[in-house]
């Protein structure tokens, strides 16, 4: 498995790196679990098919629309609207 340096280092320094990637792993897919819950609880039901076909239309990001999603949240996170850049 290839990992970022920031990342390996971290790892590196820790007692117990399986449990870390562990508890990583297990809390994103938490999160996948909780999104899929909210889409239902409006009437959105995600299948299989309906998300290969969004992977098929949708090109990932950019890391520029990366960069600014992460501004937004960091505004969000402290407690400010965000200015929005166009």
């Amino acid at each position: 498995m290839s990992l970022p340096d920031d990342v390996a280092q971290y790892l590196d320094q820790c007692p117990n790196t399986s449990a870390i990637v562990t508890e990583a792993v297990r809390a994103r897919m938490d999160r996948a679990e909780a999104v899929r819950k909210t889409l239902a609880a409006v009437g959105i039901h995600l299948t299989p098919e309906g998300q290969a076909w969004a992977r098929s239309v949708l090109s990932p990001p950019s890391a520029a629309q990366r960069a600014e999603s992460q501004r937004y949240l960091e505004a969000i996170e402290a407690g400010r609207l965000p200015e929005v850049q166009e």
